[in-house]
């Protein structure tokens, strides 16, 4: 990262990631569609960054939950914690989660909250 990245960084309030981190990489499913998705956490145990994708390379569908991933990550190293985000996500009446994004965040959620998670990565 060059001054200039840490300064523009600095300025907006951006907490960025090493560029050589850990990841956790799973699979989710939704609406009968499975997606890949990964997410790498701060030195604070914090997730900074998830990304979701499909099998589908260059459709719509992949083109948007990929747009939507790099937004999530640029909420969270803005300060936006996983769990506002959690909260802020569409879902159905029952409160089950009405898009991938929404179905990959759970999912790191629930990942989050196993007893071993912290020692997996």
């Amino acid at each position: 990262m060059t001054i200039i990245d840490q300064i523009t960084d600095h300025a907006h309030g951006r907490k960025r990631l090493p560029n050589r981190r850990a990841a956790t990489s799973f699979n989710v499913e939704h609406n009968g569609i499975r997606y890949a998705a990964t997410y790498a956490r701060f030195a604070d145990g914090g997730v900074g960054e998830l990304f979701i994708s499909t099998n589908k390379a260059g459709s719509s569908l992949d083109e948007c939950v990929r747009d939507s991933g790099v937004a999530t990550s640029l909420a969270l190293q803005h300060g936006c914690s996983l769990d506002t985000l959690r909260g802020a996500v569409l879902r159905h009446a029952d409160g089950s989660p009405a898009t991938a994004l929404a179905a990959a965040i759970d999912e790191v959620a629930r990942i989050l909250e196993e007893p071993d998670a912290a020692e997996d990565e």
